[in-house]
């Protein structure tokens, strides 16, 4: 397979990728429609070949299933003159950065054209900086809970004509249904239709396949908000009392300290609660969670949907066992199990050079475990103690939850171990 490392810098261009929109050629410069002329082969959607359709002289090639299989075909006629056509912005969510992971930049020529979300924000008449730009094309619904938070603004890229009343329904299923839901249908062609709807009363039936949901939302009092900070209300979560209680998982995600494109394994999982406000600190991040029952391990996956992190793995299986095969993690955390025989050891086996550990304890089996590891291998003891206030009788007293031992460490670099 090639790669863009292993083309050589100085390599002509022979492919140029041409953003068109619903107004077909007549929105294109003149480069682009003479790079369309001059292609031997020119590959593209049904509807991108149509609406060029004057400018094509060379061979037509649809996409194929999978997709991948088009790459190929694109990379199989590389030196001759090839146009591959793109919806818009062939870099914003567009077949361009598909292309990019096996072509090199030198070897190409890239013609955009304004993306869905431009003509869009230009017809809200919104600033594009700051209004949240989504694509729900061929992903799930889901990915726009997170965002949903009072006087956002979101335009939404769905995947179909029954797009936006899936999306509408969301909407007031989790107390947003007083939200504006326009409906910006096939932009920029003779088909353009725009239409405002409020989201608990949505109605229409007959949108365009090609659509932008333009979302500004309003919170009823009831509404399912995500706040951006770590430590989310346990009501939130669906659980059966096996959950990470929000003032400890917010210290716990502190440890874990996650960054950009990093992985997790979330060990005993119960609730996801741990793996799922791991995610939601930003797109970028992967999270499995390692959970034996079977009852629980579904409740994650309905946890994950909810909380607008479906990409959420739930591998179904007691550690160590379930570790086996794993991709190895750039943080773990232990919250159940992990006084088991092999746990532990399999846990830190499995972590990446350089990657942080970290394990709770509420019982004093698992505390002896984690004060062992810490004599052994360093790192840092933290206890937490949390106490609530509470009624007792007619007044008020302080209750303490059970308090919990933390063990963080830091897998040392493979040159130190040596």
């Amino acid at each position: 397979m090639s790669t863009p490392d292993q083309i050589p810098p100085q390599a002509a261009p022979w492919l140029s990728i041409v953003g068109i929109g619903e107004d077909g050629l007549a929105g294109l410069g003149d480069e682009a429609k003479a790079a369309i002329a001059a292609a031997e082969l020119v590959f593209g959607g049904t509807r991108h070949l149509e609406l060029a359709d004057a400018a094509i002289r060379g061979e037509r090639h649809g996409w194929l299933s999978p997709f991948e299989r088009s790459v190929d075909a694109v990379l199989s006629v590389r030196d001759r003159p090839v146009v591959v056509l793109a919806s818009g912005d062939p870099f914003f969510y567009g077949v361009g950065v598909t292309l990019s992971r096996r072509i090199a930049r030198a070897e190409m020529r890239v013609f955009p054209a304004p993306s869905s979300f431009s003509l869009a924000a230009s017809r809200m008449g919104w600033a594009l900086q700051d209004t949240l730009c989504l694509s729900l094309h061929g992903r799930p619904i889901d990915l726009i809970r997170p965002h949903l938070h009072p006087g956002s603004r979101i335009l939404a890229l769905t995947s179909d004509s029954d797009g936006p009343a899936a999306l509408a329904a969301l909407l007031a299923e989790n107390g947003f249904g007083a939200s504006t839901l326009t409906v910006l249908e096939a932009l920029g062609g003779a088909r353009e239709r725009l239409s405002s709807h409020r989201a608990e009363t949505f109605a229409l039936t007959d949108a365009d396949m090609l659509n932008v949901c333009a979302v500004e939302v309003v919170a009823g009092s009831a509404a399912r908000v995500l706040a951006y900070t770590p430590g989310l209300d346990d009501g939130l979560f669906e659980h059966d009392g096996q959950i990470t209680k929000r003032e400890v998982r917010a210290l716990t995600l502190s440890a874990l300290a996650p960054k950009r494109g990093e992985s997790l394994w979330d060990v005993g999982a119960g609730s996801g609660s741990i793996g799922i406000e791991w995610m939601l600190a930003d797109p970028s991040l992967r999270a499995i969670a390692i959970e034996g029952n079977t009852e629980r391990a579904a409740r994650i996956r309905r946890n994950a949907n909810n909380f607008g992190v479906p990409g959420l793995s739930v591998v179904e299986g007691a550690a160590p066992a379930a570790l086996a095969g794993l991709a190895a993690p750039d943080a773990v955390f232990i919250g159940g199990g992990g006084s088991e025989a092999g746990v532990m050891e399999a846990a830190i086996g499995g972590l990446k050079a350089g990657g942080r550990l970290v394990a709770n304890a509420v019982t004093t089996e698992m505390e002896v475990v984690l004060l062992a590891h810490h004599a052994r291998l360093g790192g840092a003891l933290t206890r937490i103690d949390v106490t609530r206030a509470s009624p007792i009788g007619q007044m008020t007293g302080w209750r303490p939850a059970m308090p919990v031992t933390q063990w963080s460490w830091v897998k040392p670099a493979k040159q130190i171990e040596e």
